[in-house]
């Protein structure tokens, strides 16, 4: 089987390096890939705002399954653009079509979904320029802190929490009046805060059935301790100490199911994975939000511990034959620590070269934001690499992350000192 897997960061690596890995794929290809990709597929440089390029590309290099990785080109139609070639009515596509990416699309679509279907989600209201005072009233009934989210696609940023009432003001004219992330906040939906833990759980489906893949914590702050800004991720780990059989049982009855459900119902056309942000607040879950991809960077500490064969995995879901597939996983622990460059997530310089002290052999180091220039690797995003490490507990796991981060150098390099810490004292 030919296989094109669409993106170029730490989880489009992360999938492929485990894709490569199958009998059944004889050809891999990334578009457009980055700097590591290289190593274990075909990188293309395609556009991928430009629909016509990978559904050109889908054609010349006679590809049989395409997997999408980001949100940006399932939520702008690329699985209908694909889908609506006639001389591709055999492709196998993971990844739903604009239907179904509405529920990360619109925080507010996600969320009158959760209440339709009766999955436990936190109480909230839009608003938008036209209803702002409003927005200002419903701030002032609640407590802090205050949760702000655009409704938009905002690169895993678009999310602010303060304590102050005056600063969570603030934040709403930032969002709506001063469209900090542009058109993305527009909308912006005031939540009820949740506290507790945060894990993310992942499903795939066809649409109808669905297996759970391994759970996972990621950790979004720029700072140790969880302080800083807000960022695409820093680190995870995977299985989460807390998840227990009790926990994931009442998230597949009162979220899975519902979910699952709901998107039947609704007549998405969704096939692919479901990532589900959950609190586990007291013991009871609460999702907080959808996403319609696999995490970044839990991809990179989720995908090691499946056992199965991925091919056969998403072909399976891709034709619509999830139905008596189990998933197997690997016993050991995964983390992963995210090296970021300098000044991330605010502006940063790109194209410095990185250096490895000797080869990385205990650790899987999958790229993200990097590119291949004249023979050298040099770095091409925020997130550059994701450490990711294997034990047969999370201590040991931890630690391979971080022998093998000293081994990694370039000029600004960041990451954090204490990604998975809080659960290993959760564990003792």
């Amino acid at each position: 089987m030919k296989i094109l897997v669409i993106g170029s960061g730490g989880r489009e690596h992360a999938l492929s390096w485990k894709l490569a890995q199958s009998p059944k794929c004889d050809q891999l290809f990334i578009a457009p890939g980055n700097g590591g990709t290289g190593e274990i597929a075909t990188n293309l440089e395609i556009n991928l705002k430009n629909h016509q390029e990978v559904i050109d590309a889908v054609v010349e290099y006679h590809i049989d399954m395409v997997v999408v990785g980001p949100e940006d080109p399932l939520v702008n139609g690329l699985v209908d653009d694909l889908k609506a070639q006639e001389n591709l009515k055999d492709l196998l596509i993971v990844g739903p079509g604009k239907t179904g990416a509405v529920l990360e699309g619109s925080k507010q679509v996600a969320k009158d979904f959760m209440k339709k279907y009766g999955v436990p989600t936190a109480a909230a209201e839009v608003f938008d320029e036209e209803t702002i005072e409003q927005g200002y009233k419903f701030l002032e009934s609640l407590k802090p802190p205050y949760v702000l989210k655009a409704d938009g696609l905002a690169a895993g940023k678009g999310v602010l929490i303060t304590e102050s009432l005056e600063e969570a003001k603030q934040n709403l004219d930032d969002l709506i009046l001063h469209k900090k992330f542009g058109d993305a906040s527009a909308k912006v939906l005031i939540e009820e805060f949740l506290k507790g833990i945060e894990l993310s759980v992942f499903v795939l489906t066809d649409g109808k059935d669905y297996v759970i893949l391994p759970e996972a914590k990621d950790y979004k702050r720029i700072g140790d301790g969880d302080t800083g800004l807000n960022t695409g991720g820093m680190g995870a780990v995977s299985p989460v100490v807390f998840a227990d059989d009790e926990f994931m049982k009442k998230v597949e009855e009162q979220v899975v199911v519902p979910t699952v459900k709901g998107i039947q119902e609704e007549g998405m056309d969704y096939c692919g994975f479901v990532f589900i942000g959950l609190m586990n607040q007291s013991g009871e879950p609460y999702v907080i939000e959808y996403n319609v991809r696999m995490g970044d960077p839990e991809t990179e500490v989720v995908i090691p511990r499946v056992k199965n064969d991925l091919v056969d995995l998403l072909a399976a879901a891709a034709s619509g034959k999830l139905a008596g597939q189990k998933l197997e996983v690997e016993p050991y622990t995964a983390a992963t620590v995210i090296l970021v460059s300098g000044g991330y997530p605010e502006a940063y310089e790109k194209g410095k070269a990185i250096l490895f002290k000797k080869p990385i052999k205990t650790v899987v180091p999958f790229h993200a934001g990097t590119k291949l220039e004249d023979g050298k690797l040099l770095t091409n995003g925020g997130r550059v690499m994701a450490i990711t490490g294997l034990g047969k507990n999370m201590g040991e796991a931890i630690s391979r992350c971080y022998k093998a981060v000293d081994l990694v150098e370039w000029e600004g390099m960041n990451y954090r000192k204490d990604i998975g810490f809080d659960l290993q004292k959760l564990g003792q």
